[in-house]
């Protein structure tokens, strides 16, 4: 069993760049696929992009390609989430997910943290 949690977010202007963590409880995290998804007010939860455990294969949301960067340090635990040139409606509750799988996470499935809000202002 993997344990998530997220910080780093905040309120931030359109524009603006913020970076998340998600730091991973275990001693197997460098086995983990992770990822990052979000979910606005009224909305379901959408992916953003995953990881898989040794950093070389990522995916992205084409709403975030270009602008958002994941990165992992398995020797720290944690999962990163750069976020730039943000727009207002990137605003939403952004969960980290982990999974031995990439495929588990990239389909939203497996162990979940309790999120961290991002809002962006116009």
């Amino acid at each position: 069993q993997v344990q998530l949690v997220e910080s780093g977010g905040g309120l931030v202007q359109a524009g603006d760049s913020l970076r998340l963590s998600c730091a991973a409880s275990g001693r197997t995290f460098s086995s983990y696929a992770m990822g990052w998804f979000r979910q606005a007010p009224g909305k379901e939860r959408d992916f953003v992009t995953a990881i898989n455990w040794s950093g070389g294969t990522t995916y992205y949301a084409d709403s975030v390609k270009g602008r958002f960067t994941i990165s992992r340090d398995n020797a720290k635990n944690t999962v990163y989430l750069q976020m730039n040139s943000l727009k207002p409606e990137d605003t939403a509750v952004y969960y980290c997910a982990a999974s031995a799988q990439l495929e588990v996470v990239v389909a939203g499935r497996g162990h979940w943290g309790r999120g961290t809000q991002v809002t962006v202002s116009s």
